[in-house]
């Protein structure tokens, strides 16, 4: 063996066992910015364990975005009595986490398994030679959840507060400085089957909606629910104001809830869910992570510690998970909920920690 090849291979081993130290499957890493390598390939992969069978079937879905919060500015907040009294309620992810920073990879994460490269807020349809050295396409090609979802004959939909019709194409409404919608908080519209096809793009609608949808009983299997930049506690130059900003967000997250679990659904036989989570936590920690993520990666560094809350009609009540998990853990778990045990890229790395979310999501009748 050459003393380059034995220098690698010592490098390699001091590192394996640095990640094998890590406390509870979770990191903290400096402020500097992480060095740019390329993420590991993470194939797709059928492999359900027993925890994984145990995530009983769900009919429907409900997945909050909020923005830019971490853990404990949402819990024991008096700015959120809303969230809190829910969290108390049903069931909490005490450690889970985001995947990078800042927001859009975060959303891609959610339905793709991956950021695939992305680490900044670039548009959609962005393409590598105009993003710098390390710039990826913004455009997805891989398969996602939903055609998993599609596959399976499920549904799924996007609602957004602000969006100004169905399908819109983009990057911000009603401009760039005053953007109540905006598509980085849109991970559907990365994936270029959506971009492409109007019955799509046509699943992208209004979040007034969600309201006849609801009432309709016309609700898709798996959804997105996401509030516009004021209300989502992100802020804008107009609701800047960060204590309010927030109120403002817990506010509207329980009219949110209070109209689905009021809603004819939430009484019937089938098991469903409402989850919040955030995107991503304020910044103001060192980079947090777990479950598959990479600290030395641009893309899949760790996005911080967040709070998310999960709400079953027919499941736990009061229960608090300390288990580590991320947006791939919950993208594992909407898998095995709908019945899909093939698990999309990161979604399916038990190797490095990531597993379902099976106690948040147990039933009585399990």
């Amino acid at each position: 063996m050459s003393i380059h090849q034995t220098s690698k291979t010592i490098i390699l081993a001091i590192a394996v066992l640095s990640l094998s130290l890590t406390t509870i499957g979770c990191s903290l890493k400096g402020q500097d910015s992480p060095s740019p390598n390329q993420s590991k390939s993470v194939p797709t992969t059928p492999n359900p364990t027993a925890q994984d069978l145990a995530v009983p079937k769900y009919k429907y879905l409900f997945v909050i975005v909020e923005e830019n919060k971490a853990y404990d500015q949402i819990i024991g907040s008096p700015n959120t009595p809303i969230i809190n009294k829910l969290a108390q309620t049903y069931g909490l992810a005490t450690n889970f986490f985001g995947e990078v920073h800042p927001s859009e990879a975060n959303y891609v994460a959610m339905l793709g398994g991956s950021t695939f490269g992305i680490h900044d807020d670039a548009p959609y349809d962005a393409k590598a030679s105009s993003l710098g050295s390390h710039g990826v396409e913004h455009t997805i090609k891989e398969r996602s959840l939903l055609d998993q979802l599609e596959e399976k004959g499920l549904t799924w939909k996007g609602y957004f507060e602000d969006i100004p019709s169905p399908g819109y194409k983009g990057t911000a409404y009603p401009n760039h400085i005053d953007a109540l919608y905006a598509s980085k908080h849109n991970g559907f519209i990365n994936f270029k089957k959506v971009q492409d096809t109007p019955q799509e793009l046509a699943k992208l609608v209004g979040i007034a909606q969600l309201t006849k949808d609801l009432k309709s009983g016309n609700v898709p299997n798996y959804s997105h629910i996401i509030l516009n930049q004021c209300n989502e506690m992100h802020g804008l130059s107009r609701c800047s104001n960060f204590s309010k900003v927030i109120r403002t967000g817990d506010t509207m997250v329980g009219k949110i809830v209070a109209q689905i679990t009021s809603s004819s659904l939430w009484s019937s036989p089938d098991n469903n869910a409402i989850i919040i989570t955030w995107d991503e936590d304020d910044g103001r920690q060192p980079y947090q992570g777990c479950c598959g993520y990479e600290p030395n990666s641009s893309a899949n560094f760790g996005g911080g510690h967040i709070p998310t809350i999960v709400i079953t009609n027919h499941g736990p009540r009061g229960i608090k998970d300390n288990t580590p998990y991320n947006h791939y853990s919950l993208l594992r778990t909407t898998e095995d909920a709908f019945g899909i045990q093939e698990y999309m890229n990161y979604a399916g790395d038990t190797k490095d920690g990531v597993k379902p979310m099976t106690p948040l999501f147990a039933t009585k009748a399990n």
